[in-house]
């Protein structure tokens, strides 16, 4: 075995020689996080203004949630659901209690929360609706990201996530983002579910007009539908409200949860719904071995406490109007559109820019950590532990660089 050596370049190699090449990140090695800073294997200094997607919103390493995760890591950390475990209960009631919704289902990755839920959408559908066998239909959106299991992107719109990994698992109707009357036309008796984004975070912090969630609802109460809202990556605080969906003033069927869920340590995601629609899960036909295993509840039940407890969702809301108003104060010659709800913005760059990865490059050596996507919009989504101060020192630095670039 070689001793591994802690230059960027040289670990950049090993990474690119063993390694599959299904992400593009940037030439960035990192070793270390505290809050909204990381540190570079060379000892350079960024602030991470992506935050995971989401995962970090409680900030890097948080210390309250770092000692529940090593204190339970000594006692106890999996069981699988073979056998109970004494924090799988009260973070079930505390997750409820702060959501509102009545059941939780506890899963680990994204993509498993969004599996569970189209799941529990197709057994509603024959089960309570009378959809017969085989026929269930389920109401998607172009624009679309809810993960990357083959059934999933089965109805993404993204070629790139496509593209060559067919036959896709039908049943589903895919129709355009924000379009109500469109939506309303794809129902169908078998229809069962509409599984939405309440703001398309991967395809760049998208806000549908203003109604839409709530007309959505409206149709799934009139048709007999499961409204189903994927918050993996816009709840727990991101948009200035606990759901995105808050801000139509709706209650959806369910919602599908993950990343800030565990506060960036330890993979923890969830199905929320009402008793009703959760009671279509028997013992048999769902779970997951590590599905809420005791480390994953511990982790889980702190990240929630420093949400509640240092009002994160507020900041995000007071801090995300001083962002988005700066940032729609930028001079820029590059900037096309601006969109944001909270501490989360796309910045749309004109065609003539020269696609956004350049600016993420150039932010990179001011050492402040963004990422591209769908080629010409820089998403920023720093940590919801930010302060006003630290904002500033990113805003200063993201207008030199779209000003000079």
């Amino acid at each position: 075995m070689t001793t591994t050596t802690r230059s960027a370049k040289a670990l950049i190699d090993q990474e690119s020689k063993y390694g599959a090449h299904n992400y593009h990140p940037l030439d960035v090695v990192l070793t270390r996080g505290e809050g909204v800073w990381v540190w570079d294997v060379e000892g350079k200094k960024y602030m991470d203004f992506l935050a995971a997607y989401s995962a970090v919103n409680q900030g890097h390493n948080h210390p309250r949630i770092v000692q529940a995760l090593t204190e339970q890591a000594k006692v106890l950390a999996l069981t699988s659901r073979a056998f109970r475990n004494d924090k799988f209960p009260p973070l079930l009631q505390k997750l409820n209690e702060i959501t509102g919704f009545d059941k939780a289902l506890l899963m680990n990755t994204g993509a498993e929360a969004v599996e569970t839920a189209i799941k529990a959408a197709r057994k509603w559908g024959y089960e309570c609706k009378g959809v017969p066998a085989g026929k269930a239909e389920i109401i998607t959106f172009d624009g679309n990201f809810h993960g990357r299991t083959t059934t999933i992107v089965g109805f993404s719109t993204d070629e790139t996530t496509t593209g060559g990994f067919g036959p896709f698992t039908p049943g589903f109707v895919t129709v355009p983002y924000g379009d109500l009357e469109g939506t309303a036309k794809a129902i169908t008796p078998h229809t069962c579910a509409i599984l939405v984004e309440p703001i398309q975070g991967e395809g760049g912090v998208v806000l549908p007009p203003a109604g839409f969630i709530k007309g959505l609802r409206t149709l799934c109460d009139q048709h007999n539908i499961k409204l189903i809202l994927d918050e993996i990556q816009s709840g727990l605080g991101r948009t200035g409200k606990l759901f995105a969906f808050e801000h139509e003033g709706i209650r959806p069927d369910a919602v599908t949860i993950g990343k800030a869920l565990s506060g960036g340590l330890y993979p923890v995601s969830a199905f929320l719904a009402n008793d009703e629609f959760m009671s279509v899960f028997t013992p048999g036909t769902h779970g997951s071995t590590y599905g809420g295993n005791p480390l994953a509840c511990a982790v889980a039940d702190a990240a929630l406490d420093v949400l509640v407890e240092e009002q994160l969702v507020e900041k995000s809301s007071s801090l995300g109007e001083y962002l988005l108003g700066r940032v729609k104060n930028i001079p820029s010659p590059h900037i096309a559109e601006i969109r944001g709800s909270g501490l989360w913005i796309g910045i749309e760059l004109n065609d003539k820019a020269g696609g956004a990865r350049r600016f993420c490059e150039r932010l990179q050596e001011e050492g402040l950590l963004c990422k591209e996507t769908h080629v010409n919009t820089i998403r920023l989504a720093p940590p919801l532990v930010i302060t006003k101060s630290e904002l500033d020192w990113a805003l200063d630095r993201l207008q030199k660089v779209l000003c000079e670039a």
